[in-house]
């Protein structure tokens, strides 16, 4: 997927995957699938997702009627972190988000 957002290219084939998360399967008014980017210059930060017609990434088809769809996500490294809290494990967290993490 790419996509040209103020002025920056985010394409998943020349980013770096950080990890993902997918929910129901794809026939689901509730399927979700969501992967956290980082592109290789600027080292920002995207989720490129798809969905189903319940989820964010629904398209309107005509009045209160929608489909699924797909999209692109800039998100800053705090709310990439957030993301990643959430749906990533340990492993992964740690290797992209280390400096952001406190020892208890």
């Amino acid at each position: 997927m790419k996509k040209i957002i103020n002025g920056t290219r985010y394409d998943t084939d020349k980013a770096e995957l950080i990890g993902s998360y997918s929910f129901a399967n794809y026939r689901d008014f509730n399927y979700l699938c969501e992967e956290l980017y980082i592109t290789p210059i600027s080292k920002k930060y995207f989720l490129a997702g798809e969905g189903g017609a319940n989820t964010k990434y629904r398209e309107t088809v005509s009045q209160n009627s929608w489909t699924g769809g797909e999209r692109i996500l800039p998100m800053d490294k705090e709310t990439a972190f957030e993301w990643a809290q959430e749906y990533l494990d340990t492993a992964q967290i740690e290797n992209y988000f280390s400096e952001m993490i406190k020892n208890a």
